[in-house]
């Protein structure tokens, strides 16, 4: 049985994602629509050796379309979203439009799968940052209770789209060559450079991307109180966000049983070898399903404490696989 899918957004980095693991996975697609701006209308992209036409999204886009993916803002998903449910779609989101809305189950397969029976037309798919953290610290969670967690995260990219991760390679290659450059989509010098997070930045000094991490991450873990707090930096990496996360457990298991249990947890990869001083890399972690995590040491500066780092493709476990996973299992076996 194949179903009727719409991926709106389907020219921007996520959309192509997309494409490419709806066919890697052969996903049941029985007919695709592609939707994008005007600017982008007309465009055809390739799935499954066929020429699709991608076309504007407008009212009376979503008429028999089963399943509808989102990734093209939090506006667009906001106006398009509740109509594509009307028509009769499920509403797969990865936009923040309604992450936190109590009616919209927010999840991540691996750690709250069973969460997304309860939706009423639309999943929400979590911010990249969030999926990765989770995905690394999931595997501690089966084996003791997590009281605390402060994470820093080096944010490649493809996290601002296609736009960002050419203006990386155009600022690169300004640099090496002597010439000026001014950056037109993000907001100082990305060359050989790092700096906050270009999201706004709250009253509480704590900028959007902080605030999604923590307050995601109490929803998909179901603890209104747990203790995260975030610092996001934009990173010169093309693709792949990495993160150095330190854990205080209620208490701390032997790091062989820690090991163990990453090593047993689908979607993560252990990659922690002292002797070469290997460990996860983002330029590993490009065009990876599952996120890396190594560095696994006690934190001297916290009781019971576990520091850890790890990298995850912010365009595939981050955003699109995350998406297609949801939409597997939602065909798998329906509610």
């Amino acid at each position: 049985m194949g179903y009727r899918v719409a991926i709106i957004g389907a020219t921007g980095a996520v959309g192509w994602e997309l494409l490419r693991i709806l066919e890697e996975r052969d996903f049941p697609v029985d007919s695709l629509r592609l939707f994008a701006s005007e600017r982008s209308a007309g465009k055809s992209l390739c799935f499954r050796g066929e020429t699709v036409r991608v076309e504007t999204l407008r009212e009376g886009a979503f008429k028999g379309i089963e399943i509808a993916f989102f990734s093209a803002g939090a506006p667009r998903s906001r106006e398009f979203a509740p109509k594509a449910v009307q028509a009769g779609a499920l509403v797969i989101d990865n936009s923040s439009a309604f992450r936190l809305d109590p009616e919209v189950p927010l999840v991540i397969p691996e750690i709250n799968g069973e969460s997304m029976r309860s939706h009423k037309g639309i999943i929400a798919n979590p911010n990249c940052s969030s999926i990765i953290l989770l995905m690394a610290l999931a595997p501690l969670r089966s084996l003791t209770r997590i009281k605390r967690v402060i994470v820093s995260t080096y944010q490649a990219a493809s996290g601002a789209g296609a736009q960002a991760m050419q203006e990386l390679l155009d600022a690169t290659r300004a640099y090496l060559q002597g010439e000026p450059f001014e950056p037109r989509v993000l907001p100082h010098p990305y060359a050989f450079n790092l700096f906050s997070h270009n999201s706004p930045v709250g009253s509480d000094g704590y900028n959007e991307e902080e605030r999604k991490i923590l307050l995601e991450s109490r929803k998909i873990l179901n603890e209104p109180e747990l203790a995260i707090s975030a610092t996001c930096v934009r990173v010169p990496v093309l693709r792949a966000h990495s993160e150095s996360i330190h854990v205080e457990l209620e208490h701390r298991p032997p790091l062989a049983a820690i090991r163990a249990a990453y090593q047993a947890f689908a979607g993560v990869r252990l990659v922690d070898d002292r002797e070469r001083n290997h460990f996860p890399m983002p330029i590993e972690a490009t065009g990876r399903d599952e996120v890396l995590v190594g560095r696994l040491r006690e934190d001297t500066a916290l009781p019971n404490g576990l520091a850890l780092f790890a990298c995850g493709d912010q365009l595939r476990k981050g955003a699109a696989l995350n998406a297609v996973q949801i939409a597997e299992i939602m065909v798998q076996s329906p509610p």
